[in-house]
């Protein structure tokens, strides 16, 4: 049972908060015991890398540098392993500007102004306080031998960013713009222009690699920490590339395709990511190299690796990226029209306007749907595949299992973002490795028994939850449902869920629709009937709230900026006894209460869950 919670969403620290969230935090780290003490066996964090000014999505932050806004001032302070390494003023100063609503949204335009001056300080506090020989300049050294395989190109990113002005790297002059994208004959001279900003640029460069040395060394801390608790961490490994990363390993990118989310159910428009697209001929088997010498499969391997050293499991965002991507062309001028009229990556061996995607196909005409008007984009747009179509599809997904299996993981540790779609090459690489996918129950039709988001269609290995970060929360679902009739659909589906006697559903089923507190305490407890082994709960939807974190495909100045309110265990403590809240010490006795029958071998167990249900001022 997860809870997912992402960086900036931690409450606010009132010994050092620059405008953004962090989990390596006091507050944070609290926080977090207090879900280990609700019965949470693990955490979910987003995406962690570094994003921009401009957009704060974390699903377009970098993939191997983590961001910086999320270091935690107040140990720097405080804790004894950094001796002070920013002096109180520099925190008092924190609190005077802060905005007014620091504790409900974070402002990511403060943090980006005030938490660079922080680091500075703490970055000289360092060098003229540590001398190299010290324990804590001998750690950041060993950090930097470690990790220079992304490190060193990072800072040398930060430091090109700050003498140019600019994060966007297409507005650098060249050679730097293509530092590690020559063109033919131009490869020596843009060696040697790197090994001029390592020399020129040294102290900016060992600034950004202190940045990252502070943060990693923060989240290792915490996870050290959350595994003692019992609390294993999960990671989130995006689909995207940043555009800091695409700085680097560009030439690994198909140059005329993007990549985004084809019209489906979660999304009937379709969505223009505008994702690059690894180029299959650097990780598929040709001219007898095998995957694993290819560059994109080196860079995917290096992806995972490093999510592994910090974290205890993956969740996998839009696994359809690594096994059977959309794609569109970039040369139509309106992406949106463009995403709509795309194609499947490994699915086109001979579309008239995508011929450049033939080249790719796996599939043959003959396995297509024979429709000439079928949707590309249909989940039978394939409709038979062989064993080894099967392989090409997972060849990437192959490359993250047998990662995670040689770090000694279990792919029970890897939880699939699978939605709306489950398209049949996707189904069947998942498959082969036993994996589930998401059912979103706020998305439900109680009355299909083929919804793919009923808590009933599921397997033991799918994961199970009220919504996501893309969702509204289930409370501001709720006060849709009062004026509909789905209420009454949902009250007798989870009668028949709750009550294994026929008899007694109907009479189950009308009190529900008449109790509002009875039927959500019925909805939540549905999560936890099985056979889903495995259960997710995004934040808001634990605390009853009902702002919405993230509107997916619209620009919002309130997205990824709601936070953990400081005062979250008297909140739930208190919405809990009226009922406007997920209570789930109610919610785990009425799911078990309905598994197992009475009289039951577990009526201790239920009578002290209710007991904790009904208790007042309740941590």
């Amino acid at each position: 049972m997860l809870l997912g919670v992402h960086d900036a969403c931690f409450p606010l620290d009132p010994d050092g908060d620059s405008g953004h969230g962090s989990p390596y935090s006091s507050t944070g780290r609290e926080f977090l015991r207090f879900a280990a003490e609700l019965g949470f066996t693990g955490v979910q964090f987003g995406p962690q890398g570094r994003t921009s000014p401009a957009n704060a999505s974390p699903y377009d932050g970098t993939l191997f540098a983590k961001s910086t806004l999320s270091v935690a001032p107040g140990p720097l302070a405080r804790d004894d392993r950094w001796q002070g390494l920013l002096p109180d003023k520099a925190l008092a100063a924190l609190t005077v500007s802060r905005s007014a609503h620091a504790d409900r949204r974070a402002d990511h335009a403060r943090a980006w102004r005030t938490q660079p001056a922080l680091l500075r300080t703490a970055f000289a506090q360092f060098t003229q306080r540590f001398p190299a020989d010290s324990p804590l300049a001998r750690e950041f050294a060993a950090f930097q031998r470690d990790q220079a395989d992304w490190l060193s190109w990072d800072s040398q990113f930060h430091a090109l960013a700050v003498q140019h002005g600019t994060l966007d790297w297409r507005r650098w002059p060249s050679p730097d713009k293509h530092l590690w994208t020559p063109s033919l004959g131009e490869e020596a001279a843009c060696a040697r222009r790197r090994e001029e900003i390592a020399e020129k640029h040294a102290g900016e460069i060992t600034f950004a690699a202190f940045c990252q040395f502070l943060v990693h060394t923060q989240h290792a801390s915490l996870r050290q920490e959350l595994n003692g608790l019992g609390l294993k961490l999960y990671g989130d490994l995006q689909t995207g590339v940043s555009h800091t990363d695409l700085w680097r390993y560009g030439s690994l990118f198909l140059s005329n395709y993007r990549m985004g989310a084809p019209p489906s159910r979660t999304n009937p428009d379709g969505q223009p990511w505008g994702y690059p697209v690894l180029d299959p001929l650097g990780y598929a088997a040709h001219d007898d190299a095998t995957p694993a010498e290819l560059p994109g499969a080196r860079f995917v391997r290096a992806r995972v690796l490093k999510m592994l050293e910090e974290f205890d499991g993956l969740r996998i965002d839009h696994p359809h990226g690594l096994i059977y991507p959309w794609v569109y062309r970039v040369d139509d001028p309106h992406p949106l029209h463009a995403v709509q009229h795309g194609a499947r990556l490994f699915a086109a061996p001979d579309l008239p306007d995508h011929p450049d995607l033939a080249r790719y196909a796996i599939v043959r005409r003959s396995d297509l749907a024979p429709h000439p008007h079928h949707p590309r984009y249909a989940d039978d747009w394939v409709r038979k595949l062989s064993e080894e179509q099967i392989d090409r599809h997972g060849a990437l997904f192959s490359i993250l299992v047998d990662t995670l299996a040689s770090k000694g993981g279990k792919v029970e540790d890897i939880a699939c973002e699978v939605l709306s779609t489950c398209p049949l090459p996707l189904a069947a690489v998942l498959a082969r490795h036993g994996l589930g996918r998401f059912r979103v129950v706020q998305k439900a039709n109680p009355a299909n028994r083929r919804d793919p988001y009923r808590t009933a269609t599921a397997e033991p290995s799918d994961w199970v939850m009220l919504g996501t970060h893309d969702t509204p929360p289930i409370w501001n679902v709720f006060d849709q449902w009062k004026t509909s009739d789905f209420i009454a659909e949902w009250a007798r589906y989870l009668a028949s869920r709750l009550e294994p006697a026929l008899e007694r559903q109907t009479p189950l089923a009308n009190r529900l629709s008449r109790d509002p507190v009875q039927f959500r305490q019925a909805y939540f407890a549905d999560l936890f009937l099985g056979p889903a082994r495995n259960v997710s709960i995004f934040f808001p939807d634990l605390f009853g709230m009902k702002e919405i974190y993230n509107r997916p495909g619209v620009v919002h100045p309130d997205n990824w900026t709601l936070r953990v309110p400081p005062d979250y265990a008297r909140i739930y403590r208190s919405r809990c006894e009226v009922g406007q809240a997920l209570d789930l010490a109610g919610a785990l006795a009425m799911a078990l209460r309905a598994r197992s029958g009475s009289p039951s071998p577990h009526d201790g167990l239920i009578a002290a869950l209710e007991r904790e249900s009904r208790r007042p001022g309740r941590t």
